[in-house]
């Protein structure tokens, strides 16, 4: 009785680090992706002025085509070799590109670090969602992933405050941000090593809990590496489902990329202001996906309701922002987009799709269900910028966004009727 009870602490004292280590895993990965678009005037007079948006646009882009290129070689590696073993590498990467990054005396050499701190960070996503579906228990899942998700969140808003307010008000250089990048990853590698189980540790841990997830997690690695169903992995629910993540995604990095330019070209923001109001977003999708996951989880049967209604909802409030007239109207529809858009729909969305995707591996499928979305990131900030520069103005960019809400969620209602007349 008393060994049960201690295993059963171990257990939990595991999954407890695991959500705490991801979620800071996640801060780290955001505070240096949201540091560079706050100071992309800085960044345009340390190359010579002569630097379109479209280029500037183009930093984030290069960054998020190395991400997506890596999400289903990493699902992949994932299940074949360990978590462990695809992160830290990962990561290092991702330290030796930041630091590149703050030597560049070019826009090409921007370009280059970008791409190679988005192959590195590329690790993350199929290694972070393995182990929280491993190790965390059935019934806490989806407010637990709320948490590790919470961590993206607080690193945009801590980079572009920081950015933001070192750099655009005090006057540092821009690459500022990237040394505290390249400290903080070093300290999460660290930490990786010291926490994170390998394979052999991981499977004994689990095999002495008595849990089911250890045979459920072979048999899918298994089937990944026997077969894969292209025809099943593709059907139209789950199609539909990666358009849905790609619209979502779309005016989430959108937003990121541009809300603090767009803020202070086109609204009249200044200074600290930029990255405080920019923030917002980031802080009040805080509070929105730990309640959100919390009532999906209460609820289970109404998950699909739930991400018709959320994303409808984001796709309105975005539509506010660029229509607002005043300040305090503006900040009031950012608030609300937070609070109801990606990161609070997100974790409803990978709950759902744990239920319904076809067992073939779960590192593959969510680095499918990853490629999908993060090819949104790829397109959005050099569109967006290059709309900036054909027009003046990146209001347009938020239209497309918000389209590309409205149809993908359309399109999942639709998938999701069907698949309700069928049975």
């Amino acid at each position: 009785m008393e060994a049960n009870e201690a295993k059963g602490k171990v257990g939990f004292a595991y999954w407890k680090k695991i959500v705490i280590l991801l979620c800071a895993g996640w801060v780290t990965i955001w505070i240096y992706r949201s540091a560079l678009s706050p100071v992309y005037p800085q960044i345009r007079e340390s190359l010579g002025g002569n630097v379109s948006d479209t280029a500037l646009g183009s930093i984030s882009s290069f960054y998020f085509l190395g991400y997506v290129i890596m999400q289903i070689p990493a699902g992949f590696l994932v299940d074949k070799i360990g978590k462990k073993k695809v992160l830290i590498p990962g990561f290092i990467v991702f330290g030796i590109a930041a630091a590149l990054i703050s030597q560049a005396q070019s826009l090409g050499m921007i370009y280059a670090g970008s791409l190679l701190a988005g192959l590195g960070c590329g690790s993350f996503y199929g290694s972070a969602y393995s182990l929280t579906s491993q190790n965390i228990p059935k019934e806490k899942k989806s407010f637990s992933t709320a948490i590790v998700n919470s961590g993206s969140a607080v690193g945009s808003g801590l980079g572009m405050i920081l950015s933001s307010f070192l750099v655009a008000q005090q006057g540092l250089p821009w690459q500022t941000m990237m040394y505290i990048s390249v400290i903080m990853i070093i300290c999460m590698i660290f930490a990786f090593q010291a926490i994170i189980r390998n394979n052999k540790e991981d499977i004994e841990a689990l095999k002495q809990q008595e849990l089911n997830v250890v045979s459920e997690e072979t048999e899918n690695v298994q089937a990944a590496s026997e077969k894969v169903s292209f025809t099943k992995l593709f059907a139209p629910k789950m199609l539909f489902t990666y358009l849905l993540y790609f619209a979502t995604c779309y005016a989430y990095y959108m937003t990121v990329t541009w809300l603090p330019n767009f803020l202070g070209t086109e609204r009249g923001f200044e200074g600290a202001a930029i990255g405080f109001s920019s923030s917002l977003v980031a802080f009040a999708s805080i509070p929105g996906a730990l309640f959100f996951s919390k009532l999906a989880d209460k609820y289970m049967h109404k998950k699909v309701s739930f991400i018709i209604i959320l994303e409808l909802l984001a796709a309105a409030m975005l539509l506010l922002t660029v229509q607002a007239n005043t300040s305090t109207f503006l900040l009031v529809a950012l608030i609300s987009y937070g609070f109801l858009g990606k990161l609070a729909v997100e974790p409803i969305i990978i709950s759902w799709l744990g239920e319904n995707a076809p067992q073939v591996g779960v590192g593959t499928t969510l680095g499918v269900f990853n490629f999908f979305g993060m090819m949104s990131s790829v397109i959005a900030p050099t569109l967006t910028g290059s709309i900036s520069d054909s027009t003046g103005s990146k209001v347009m960019g938020f239209y497309i966004a918000v389209i590309l809400l409205v149809v993908g969620t359309l399109l999942f209602l639709l998938a999701n009727i069907k698949k309700k007349t069928n049975s």
